[in-house]
């Protein structure tokens, strides 16, 4: 029986010739990523087991990003025990105030993510890193804690759903709407412990960010992993970001899929996620006239360069609708001096929004754009639940860049095609 992607991945991280899907299995890891919220919670637990250090310090990677710059003093206490930490056991890669950024943005641009490795991290949305070819999944604090100790993580080998990518995208079209397209097909646990593989000659119209959004949001459909082939692209991207060796792994031609499915590119449309879950979608042409009183362009998932290219490039001579609040959150420091020195920055300003230093804030509802009673907030963030970025009577609409940027100018749920 044939392996796909990430069975092929674990079982050699695993130490075994091959693995089948259900099987349980104790894997090495490349490496263990925590946030200033959950890494907290895991030191306490790595306290408690009485270990000698870490397994290795430059395979750790702690990333101050949910509540930093600290918005109050328990985020503040929630920072220094991680900053001490770090600083005891020599952490190499601990990312604080002036250094940090969005963690799933950051890891890949600064290269501790490649092809071939196995990436455990406390934060929901590790799965991001599957856009260069690794197996990365979030897991609990706990987990966490065991894996600084020991390198090493217990998994049940996931089963697969192949995604047959085809087709080429219209304009405006993006990583964003082909992932809210396939949750609204399956539903939010279509893929629930599943291995998400994407496949097929449509991917490489796929830019890096339009994959690191798709791998990102897997999890938003109940997968355990989301995982891309390794082209020509996403070598091309570790080779400039990383000085690491990686490994490709190949999906054999008899691999086992518990579904497949087949998404024609061109036929896709902008598509925004109602309240309150990311399978709620409709099409930009289902919309109907939705009012909103703030965007939000950032995120783990959507505020990488391209993000603000797109946005910038429809809000460029243009003004935010009277009234109407906009914040643009760069995903790193390095994407916010990119962005500056492409003039995207400006044209933010100079339209009337906002623009942040590097943080996860009004995502999970933390700081930096707080939604109060019956407000509406069009969103390239992850995640619709109620009360997710406030009052649980607010309203969150996730969309792609070019949608959020159309909807600053119109004041409502817009296409970029209307602007």
């Amino acid at each position: 029986m044939g392996m796909t992607m990430t069975q092929k991945i674990l079982a050699a991280h695993a130490g075994l010739d091959s693995v089948q899907a259900g099987q349980l299995i104790e894997a090495d890891l490349d490496l263990v990523l925590g946030n200033d919220i959950t890494s907290p919670v895991a030191i306490h637990e790595i306290e408690k087991m009485k270990v000698d250090g870490v397994f290795h310090k430059d395979k750790i990677a702690l990333v101050m990003d949910h509540f930093v710059p600290n918005k109050d003093i328990k985020s503040a206490q929630h920072c220094k025990c991680v900053r001490e930490f770090a600083c005891k056991n020599e952490i190499t890669n601990y990312f604080d105030v002036g250094e940090m950024g969005i963690e799933h943005a950051l890891l890949p641009e600064k290269g501790l993510t490649v092809a071939g490795d196995v990436i455990i991290g406390a934060d929901s949305h590790t799965c991001t890193y599957g856009a260069l070819g690794a197996f990365s999944t979030g897991v609990g604090s706990t987990d966490m804690a065991a894996g600084m100790a020991t390198g090493k993580a217990w998994f049940k080998v996931p089963s697969a759903i192949k995604f047959n990518i085809t087709g080429k995208p219209a304009p405006w079209i993006s990583g964003k709407d082909v992932i809210l397209h396939i949750i609204g097909m399956i539903g939010v646990d279509g893929a629930l412990y599943k291995s998400m593989e994407f496949v097929g000659d449509g991917i490489q119209y796929l830019s890096m960010d339009d994959r690191f959004t798709i791998a990102n949001m897997a999890i938003e459909a109940g997968g355990k992993n989301g995982i891309f082939p390794v082209d020509e692209k996403a070598e091309a991207y570790m080779k400039e970001h990383s000085k690491r060796p990686y490994k490709v792994y190949e999906a054999d031609e008899d691999a086992v899929y518990d579904e497949e499915y087949t998404i024609d590119l061109s036929t896709l449309r902008p598509t925004v996620a109602f309240p309150h879950l990311p399978e709620n979608t409709k099409t930009i042409d289902e919309v109907g006239d939705i009012t909103i009183d703030q965007v939000v362009i950032g995120s783990c998932t959507n505020g990488r360069l391209d993000d603000l290219k797109i946005a910038a490039s429809i809000l460029k001579g243009k003004k935010v609708k009277k009234g109407l609040r906009v914040i643009v959150i760069p995903a790193t420091q390095q994407i916010y001096l990119d962005a500056m020195e492409a003039g995207y920055i400006r044209t933010f300003i100079e339209a009337g929004a906002i623009v942040s230093t590097p943080t996860c804030g009004p995502c999970l509802g933390g700081y930096m754009g707080i939604l109060a009673e019956n407000e509406r907030c069009v969103s390239t963030t992850n995640r619709n639940f109620v009360g997710r970025m406030g009052h649980v009577d607010s309203e969150i609409y996730l969309a792609s860049p070019a949608v959020a940027a159309a909807s600053a100018i119109t004041g409502k749920i817009s296409s970029p095609e209307e602007v």
